[in-house]
């Protein structure tokens, strides 16, 4: 047994050389006691805004909370229909049917795990209001397309870019691609605070101005109440923590890229491993196929006009489970995003599908695990899980 030991996220390892700056924002928002608003969220906002390229960010309490106060102020409500995928972490969905409309789904790409823009138009009907497109693992969906048929029927664009901040797609950053955009900063995101927080991007003014009235109960002036909101507010501690954390993102998103180079060259040069491009469009068979790019026959990080920062590295293998369980044997962080697509879960029962409806998130689910991938991977603990997997699919 190896005394390596490979976590599938390593926060204190981020959190080390940044300690003493973010323990001094932190004391500063303890010594001024301004725990909710204040500079530090509008530090962030104007960030964030600068940084994806969007004219407004609202800071929120969750990227749950960002899409919802969203869905909220737009409207949405019974009656109305949203398109979106269904192998996508819960909460894309749950807004949706919280704000008592219905998610109707389409089938993801199975190289890209994203929505098959080639399959959103038949799904289109009279009740549909919008299209969430989800910018799944850090790369971005193909937008285009999306926004083009928004256009012919007059549909609203939310993305889903809980996963993806920095992600680019043909030079535009994830969140400045739609109508609207929501980040998480849950604490395993690239960008993540720590607790929960979330921002809401938009180049509206007007909805801007609307999202500020409906996370604070949609009042003002103060007891003054045009809307029925919540309580979305992003702490200012969170948000002094993310101001300190977002000065080093790019080199985070480089370090991640740079690993999964490394997977790409190393799992190819073992013998074992093709990426999902080849094996999906040729037909090909290995034992590992690796996350393929949006553009033909492309790997996950050389793109012209995609982007990745890798938030999960997610390959495919027959055996999943049972490498599951032996690289955890091993000490090896593993996940799996997502055992259950989202049609199939017992509490959307009453929507109608059934297994075979949505045939390549269903295989995604069963034969997809994440690996580390975390920009302060060490290279003798990428070589570890690489010779891990390879002498296993290998057995």
């Amino acid at each position: 047994m190896s005394d390596i030991t490979v976590p599938l996220l390593d926060l204190k390892a981020q959190y080390e050389p940044l300690k003493a700056e973010i323990e001094t924002v932190i004391k500063d928002v303890c010594d001024s006691q301004w725990f909710i608003g204040g500079p530090h969220v509008d530090g962030i906002e104007k960030a964030v805004a600068q940084y994806c390229g969007a004219e407004h960010a609202i800071g929120v309490s969750s990227g749950t909370d960002a899409e919802l106060i969203g869905l909220m102020a737009l409207g949405i409500g019974p009656g109305d229909e949203v398109i979106t995928t269904p192998y996508t972490f819960f909460a894309t969905v749950g807004g949706i049917v919280r704000c008592g409309a219905k998610p109707v789904f389409v089938d993801i790409d199975p190289v890209t795990f994203n929505i098959d823009t080639s399959k959103i138009e038949a799904k289109i009907t009279e009740r549909t209001k919008m299209i969430i497109p989800v910018h799944l693992y850090g790369q971005c969906a193909d937008m285009d397309p999306v926004n083009a048929l928004a256009k012919k029927y007059n549909l609203n664009v939310g993305e889903d870019s809980a996963q993806a901040i920095g992600a680019r797609y043909k030079g535009k950053m994830a969140g400045n691609l739609g109508d609207w955009s929501w980040y998480s900063f849950f604490p395993s995101k690239n960008l993540g605070g720590f607790g929960d927080g979330g921002m809401v991007t938009t180049n509206d003014a007007e909805f801007a101005h609307k999202l500020k009235m409906f996370r604070n109960h949609g009042s003002e002036p103060k007891y003054y109440h045009k809307h029925v909101g919540g309580n979305f507010r992003l702490d200012a501690l969170q948000a002094a923590v993310l101001e300190v954390k977002l000065k080093h993102l790019d080199s985070w998103h480089e370090g991640r890229r740079s690993n999964a180079r490394e997977y790409e060259k190393k799992f190819v040069e073992a013998g074992v491993a093709l990426n999902s491009s080849e094996a999906f469009e040729k037909r090909c068979e290995k034992p590992v196929v690796l996350p393929g790019g949006s553009e033909p026959g492309s790997t996950l990080t050389e793109q012209e006009n995609f982007t990745s920062i890798v938030n999960q590295f997610v390959i495919r293998v027959r055996k999943r489970d049972e490498l599951m369980k032996h690289l955890r044997e091993k000490n090896i962080g593993c996940e799996i995003y997502y055992p259950v697509p989202l049609h199939m879960q017992e509490c959307f029962a009453d929507l109608g599908y059934n297994e075979g409806d949505m045939p390549h998130s269903e295989q995604a689910a069963k034969e997809t695990i994440a690996i580390p991938v975390y920009p302060e991977l060490s290279s003798e603990q990428l070589n570890y899980v690489v010779d891990t997997i390879v002498q296993f699919v290998g057995a």
